[in-house]
């Protein structure tokens, strides 16, 4: 275990490459998607332009440069709530430092951002076969829903 003070912080433009990487990590686990370090570069960077409705918080031990984990947000209108909803995703902690409560702490800090933005709620995919993924969503409290996603590729 790392005794370094964790900080959470919002990412910046400067950190495009280090997030590129832990997406890598990330996708290469999830069936849906596969690493493009382009287009998750574009994506990341599209997230930074819009703070007002978009952010990505970053772990980092203070004593360390790099970037240990992120998890990301964007605003969407939720007709259901009458309220903003907070699409939380790219939620992802380097192998070394998982099981240290670095990504409790990032999800702390993404929901405080969305309700500060006035969410009333927020959701989350997970692979269905990432069973650690959804053991650790269950532990934390978040809910199955009875929506199914899918998906239409415009591109």
């Amino acid at each position: 275990m790392n005794h370094n003070e964790l900080i959470i912080e919002n990412a910046n433009m400067d950190d495009v490459p280090a997030l590129v990487q832990l997406l890598n990590v990330l996708f290469s686990i999830e069936q849906d998607f596969s690493p493009n370090e382009q287009r998750q570069s574009e994506g990341l960077s599209l997230i930074l332009q819009n703070p007002d409705h978009a952010v990505i918080k970053v772990a980092r031990y203070k004593e360390e440069a790099n970037i240990i984990g992120m998890v990301s947000a964007q605003l969407v209108i939720s007709s259901a709530q009458g309220s903003y909803s907070a699409w939380i995703e790219d939620m992802v902690i380097s192998e070394d430092y998982r099981a240290q409560g670095v990504g409790r702490q990032l999800l702390s800090a993404v929901l405080q951002w969305a309700k500060e933005k006035g969410a009333t709620r927020a959701q989350l995919l997970v692979d269905l076969d990432n069973e650690p993924a959804l053991g650790y969503y269950n532990h934390l409290g978040w809910e199955s829903s009875r929506m199914g996603m899918r998906r239409l590729m415009l591109k």
